[in-house]
């Protein structure tokens, strides 16, 4: 087999000519009718959906008030990427987004990898929406006086992992009433399910039940019109705005005091909660083929999408943080919770009212946007010739929609928020990744046919090397220690919670009466472990003497090794891309603002876990069985050649 086989390529001559063939044919269905504020809509509709809603929680959990700045961060890097997509959208203005561009870009396989890593986007980003939908459905139901059985309502990953530390925590004297109400959900989830064998029958029937009728619905051609989309955009801008205008005048500005708990890795460890709030944008690149200017109106659209969507983000993590403790927002619905904390329980219910319809708007666009990216692989031979078939009566890819419905539904069902969001913005990242290096590889072709819009050039060759030094001299001057403990893999003590939780009953009973005889005068008057062990969290120093001495095994103090060395492995092979980028842009005079979107999506990547990773390999692996079992014999371009 020989290597170009691999990386055939579509031309943007012949994709063009057929573009051309469909419209004199008259088989262009979709007209040419949006205009920048159109695009900027369906942008808003796109993105203020389950991450203004839900993942939002998250993300201010874990670095507090400072998360702001990681939504600034996060805007800055979707806009380069935005000017990537921008410009691929005027050279191939069809409605292929990232997989088409990449056909053109680098060939087959890369296409048929990034087509393969937008189906998770898709699939699993409408996962996430669907679970946090049901989060607020439920708790809807619960304010109106009909209340479902916990094990009806969450998914099994979550009521399993939740029994675990519940348990852990119990045995280490912690009561019921003390656990955290989300602790207390999984533990009543995962005791009062209904048992088959050892299996616990616990699945989120809501979160099916949502994709069942948005399934439905797209498979009988329900699409939203541009006005549908408007008034939207709207009515979720009414809300948002409302819960700004409400809750600024219950900001508690000590509750922004410390502003960053958890320093700058608490800040970065929202990284795909808070891309996720922005996953969305690249869906406007799709209607290429519908704008009046795609040229023009492209960029404008995304840019102000982004634009209006940070600066309501960044609103709405002040207000909520300012309201209650950072500490206390990790749940599904943080804005309906923060109302109902208040008191403010009119607040709470048109959110949660509000939260149901917008998000399922949000599933209804991009359920549509899945079968659709499955009907384009198909045209093209890639996936068989049935994914591409359209129903004669409804004219929507049908059988794809239907396989849709099966793919998003069923791991809804058992999967958790946190897993999904992870996927979801690894796969996404990727597709980005990928554009923004798609731009810098055809840069400098002149048989390139080049559309109205081309990214603003700025000559990288030697900022991006001043760019990397700055970083050195902050990590190393200002930053030494963190820097120099992740080079040489330093141990470190676990976290007062890693430690109760992974203690049997036994070992807990021994540690707690260790520190009972041996800290008389520092105990704190409790029998629940994980507060004692708390108390000493305050002092670093005598947390670590504490910790030390503690008859347990040094692997449940401290990690180490491998195992701590393994979750360092996806920022080493960013550092040694940024190296090879650099090389790259010396070489190539590459252009800045699609190289910063590669290196800023690409640091996204490299935040997320090392599970995160695996899983995404393993998606990938699964993809390339199916590419050289199928579909690089029946690839059109195959087929042609032949």
């Amino acid at each position: 087999m020989a290597l170009s086989q691999l990386f055939r390529k579509k031309t943007v001559h012949d994709i063009l000519k057929q573009v051309e063939k469909n419209e004199s044919d008259g088989h262009n269905a979709l007209g040419k009718h949006l205009t920048a504020r159109d695009l900027t809509a369906f942008g808003i509709a796109a993105i203020v959906g389950a991450g203004i809603f839900s993942t939002i929680g998250k993300a201010s959990a874990d670095g507090g008030p400072a998360v702001i700045f990681l939504f600034l961060f996060t805007a800055l890097a979707c806009s380069f990427a935005a000017f990537a997509y921008a410009e691929f959208a005027s050279m191939v203005p069809v409605s292929g987004s990232a997989y088409t561009y990449s056909y053109v870009a680098f060939g087959e396989l890369i296409a048929w990898i990034i087509g393969w890593a937008l189906i998770m986007e898709y699939a699993v980003g409408n996962i996430t929406v669907a679970i946090s939908w049901s989060d607020y459905f439920t708790g809807l139901l619960e304010s109106g006086g009909i209340h479902l059985p916990q094990w009806v309502q969450m998914d099994y990953l979550t009521a399993s992992n939740g029994f675990k530390d519940a348990t852990a925590l119990m045995q280490g004297g912690k009561s019921f009433e003390n656990l955290s109400s989300s602790l207390q959900m999984a533990h009543t989830a995962w005791t009062t399910s209904p048992v088959i064998g050892s299996f616990h029958f616990v699945a989120d029937f809501p979160a099916l039940l949502i994709i069942i009728l948005i399934t439905a619905l797209v498979y009988r051609g329900m699409k939203e019109s541009r006005n549908a989309s408007n008034l939207m955009v709207i009515v979720k801008l009414f809300i948002v705005l409302l819960v700004i205008a409400v809750g600024v005048f219950y900001v508690d500005t000590t509750n922004w005091s410390p502003f960053a708990p958890n320093g700058v890795s608490g800040v970065l460890k929202g990284v795909s909660a808070v891309f996720f709030a922005y996953i969305g944008f690249d869906a406007i690149s799709t209607t290429a083929e519908e704008c009046k200017n795609p040229q023009r109106d492209l960029p404008r659209g995304m840019m102000w999408a982004i634009i209006i969507c940070t600066i309501l983000y960044i609103a709405i993590a002040l207000v909520l943080t300012g309201m209650v403790s950072y500490s206390e927002l990790n749940v599904g619905d943080p804005l309906a919770f923060v109302f109902d904390k208040l008191n403010l329980k009119w607040m709470s219910g048109i959110i949660a009212v509000s939260a149901v319809v917008a998000m399922a708007s949000v599933l209804l666009v991009f359920q549509m946007g899945q079968p659709r990216i499955w009907m384009s692989m198909s045209r093209d031979g890639l996936l068989p010739k049935r994914f591409s078939t359209v129903h004669p009566k409804f004219k929507t890819p049908s059988y794809s929609t239907i396989v849709t419905g099966f793919v998003v539904g069923i791991p809804a069902l058992f999967l958790n928020l946190t897993m999904v969001t992870d996927l979801c913005s690894i796969g996404t990242l990727f597709a980005f990744v990928l554009v923004c290096a798609g731009v810098l590889v055809l840069q400098n072709k002149p048989d390139i046919p080049r559309g109205k819009f081309k990214t603003p050039y700025i000559n990288s060759k030697f900022i991006l090397p001043v760019l990397i030094v700055i970083g050195f001299v902050y990590a190393f001057g200002f930053n030494q220690k963190s820097t120099m403990d992740f080079i040489t893999n330093e141990t470190q003590i676990n976290t007062t919670e890693t430690i109760v939780t992974s203690l049997s009953k036994e070992e807990s009973k021994e540690v707690y009466d260790f520190i009972a005889t041996n800290y008389a005068d520092k105990k704190v008057a409790s029998e629940d472990l994980e507060v004692v062990l708390s108390a000493f969290e305050v002092d670093e120093v005598q947390y670590k003497t504490v910790i030390d001495s503690l008859p347990i095994d040094h692997s449940l103090k401290y990690e180490s090794g491998f195992s701590l060395f393994k979750h360092k492995i996806p920022m080493w092979i960013f550092l040694l891309a940024l190296i090879g980028l650099m090389v790259w842009s010396y070489r190539q005079n590459l252009s800045l603002i699609p190289l910063l979107g590669l290196i800023c999506c690409l640091y996204m990547m490299a935040e997320l876990s090392v599970w995160n990773w695996i899983y995404f390999t393993v998606w990938l692996l699964i993809g390339l069985l199916i590419y050289f079992g199928f579909s690089r014999k029946n690839s059109k371009l195959n087929i042609q050649k032949g």
